[in-house]
């Protein structure tokens, strides 16, 4: 046993799943980019879409969208700070048949142009996975912890 499954991530809270998870799920799509992203449509799955906004999930993406880490004092803000970056988003539900409860859907457009499509899951404790494919045909799958 580690010290981190007793513990659990250093990060902002309130929810290890909802804001550390989403962050990193955030994240992992900006750096898979490759470049800031410009335009974001966001869409939740399961809890992520039936609890995502009072466990602050939707903030969480955007944070991670601007290369926030899961214990950053500025993920409550990321809204105001995405307008400031020119970072346009909206965000809205899916269903995602089969998913895991914990998922997003980021299709993302960077400032070059480039596309991206990432499905995210917070798998608990902070940690995520992702899959995603991009309009040059990238292709990439990933746990983030």
């Amino acid at each position: 046993m580690r010290l981190f499954d007793v513990l659990g991530p250093v990060m902002t809270g309130p929810s290890s799943s909802h804001t550390a998870g989403a962050v990193r799920i955030g994240s992992t799509a900006r750096r898979l980019l490759g470049e800031q992203p410009a335009e974001a449509e966001i869409l939740l799955y399961g809890s992520f879409a039936a609890t995502g906004r009072g466990h602050g999930t939707d903030r969480a993406l955007v944070a991670g969208l601007l290369g926030m880490q899961p214990d950053d004092d500025r993920i409550p803000h990321s809204f105001a700070l995405a307008k400031e970056a020119g970072l346009h988003f909206k965000i809205s539900t899916a269903n995602l048949r089969g998913a895991h409860p914990n998922t997003a859907m980021l299709r993302l457009v960077g400032v070059s142009g480039r596309k991206l499509e990432v499905v995210g899951s917070s798998i608990g404790g902070g940690s995520a996975s992702a899959r995603s494919t991009a309009s040059r045909q990238i292709s990439a799958a990933t746990t983030i912890r």
